[in-house]
């Protein structure tokens, strides 16, 4: 035999030994997938559920054109609905938007794992001072003070991962919108409604508005 045959021999040797390996890596990873698919359809996974508690309105001051000064306090729950699997908060940020400008500086809530049916609660500061907004915000906004009404939108973004046993999932992008409605004055927030006067130029708005939840 020439020592091309034999060279010829052993390539084909090698590329059986390949296609093998990687043959028995692909049967691996379908039988990972096909586990953690039947293990989620077992589960039946839900999402967290969050309400907006409340809303405490010190600050909202929009008499520079086109500048916007506020400070909220936020009362925010979440929920684990499920009883078997426990969820990650690895970061949480809280803003305000307002006609999807955000308004507010982002305020991070300490990262932390919610077991399962367990309930967490949060209060967070978030502000702002002096928020440029677009002119035609700015016009919205002075129309809104008329009727005495604002909507803003509560938001949280962030990151969770998922615990089923000692399995610990990759990390998902995590998105809580908080619809609120706020009464104002002619110089800032008044205790209309469903407004209480908690301070001076501070008034807490009883909200108990469910939010929307998207992974």
């Amino acid at each position: 035999m020439s020592s091309k045959d034999c060279g010829h021999h052993h390539g084909k040797k090698w590329r059986k030994i390949w296609k093998r390996i990687f043959a028995g890596l692909l049967i691996f990873f379908l039988i990972v997938l096909v586990t953690v698919l039947i293990i989620w359809a077992i589960l039946q996974p839900s999402k967290p559920r969050f309400i907006l508690q409340d809303v405490t309105v010190y600050t909202f001051n929009a008499s520079i054109p086109n500048l916007l000064t506020s400070n909220f306090q936020v009362t925010i729950s979440s929920r684990n609905p499920n009883d078997k699997i426990g969820v990650y908060y690895d970061r949480l940020d809280v803003y305000t938007t307002y006609r999807n400008q955000q308004i507010t500086y982002r305020t991070a809530i300490p990262p932390t794992y919610q077991g399962h049916k367990e309930v967490n609660v949060w209060s967070p500061f978030v502000y702002g001072t002096n928020v440029p907004v677009a002119p035609y915000n700015s016009q919205a906004l002075q129309q809104d003070k008329s009727t005495g009404t604002v909507f803003i939108n509560i938001k949280i973004d962030g990151r969770v991962r998922w615990k089923v046993g000692t399995f610990i999932s990759g990390r998902y992008h995590f998105y809580v919108r908080c619809p609120a409605y706020i009464n104002l004055g002619p110089t800032g927030p008044a205790p209309l409604n469903n407004g209480i006067v908690v301070g001076a130029n501070a008034v807490k708005y009883q909200l108990v508005q469910r939010c929307s939840v998207s992974v």
